[in-house]
């Protein structure tokens, strides 16, 4: 499997798009410019399967309802942000004078516990860190050594916990108890900037 980093939108958020040799895709967050998505899925020749949110804030689902209409996909999202897709309140986009209220359709596939999944040829886990959001998950490809791990870890920092439903102190839970037992040579493909390992951010990462 292979993975590609696209930051998209105001906010550089990182969609991440995942391949398989057969072609077959799955997406990671289309948080907005559905047309650099796009570009991409038909420069590679690639077949998407699904997309995986790693939850519903505004800058994660621009291109949420674009990528589904276009390649008849599922979205897989978090029970506890369930709602969230359709209200700009609790997704933050009304908030955000920089963007539309986001209102878009409910995902098809609704997580409702840490799980194994398989779509296609990938296999990952989902592991709950929420703090973030309520809803925040991070999907776990173990073969490979890496997590995505949404607005949970970053390079050096924390996810932000001032928007709906944010906790710093789940968040800093989750984080220790989810996120730094995984094995330390683990790459961790965050929401936002550059790729790190979990031994990086347990030696350096000064919120931790």
């Amino acid at each position: 499997m292979n993975w590609t980093q696209l930051p998209l939108g105001a906010i550089q958020t990182n969609c991440y798009i995942l391949e398989n040799d057969n072609g077959e895709a799955l997406i990671i967050d289309p948080g907005d410019e559905y047309e650099k998505v796009e570009n991409f899925i038909k420069e590679k020749g690639l077949k998407p399967l699904a997309v995986l949110l790693t939850h519903a804030h505004f800058d994660h689902i621009g291109a949420l309802d674009e990528v589904r209409l276009k390649w008849q996909v599922p979205a897989y999202l978090h029970t506890n942000e369930s709602d969230w897709l359709g209200d700009p309140e609790k997704n933050g986009s009304a908030h955000f004078p920089i963007v539309a209220n986001y209102q878009c359709k409910p995902a098809e596939k609704i997580i409702n516990s840490e799980q194994d999944i398989s779509i296609g040829s990938f296999h990952f886990q989902v592991i709950e860190t929420p703090g973030h959001s309520p809803g925040s998950v991070s999907f776990y490809f173990k073969d490979k050594g890496v997590i995505f791990s949404g607005d949970a870890l970053f390079y050096g920092s924390i996810g932000r916990t001032d928007l709906y439903g944010g906790d710093q102190s789940v968040l800093l839970e989750s984080i220790h108890q989810k996120l730094l037992p995984l094995p330390e040579e683990t790459i961790v493909a965050p929401g936002h900037g550059f790729e790190t390992t979990i031994k990086n951010e347990k030696n350096s990462n000064p919120f931790l």
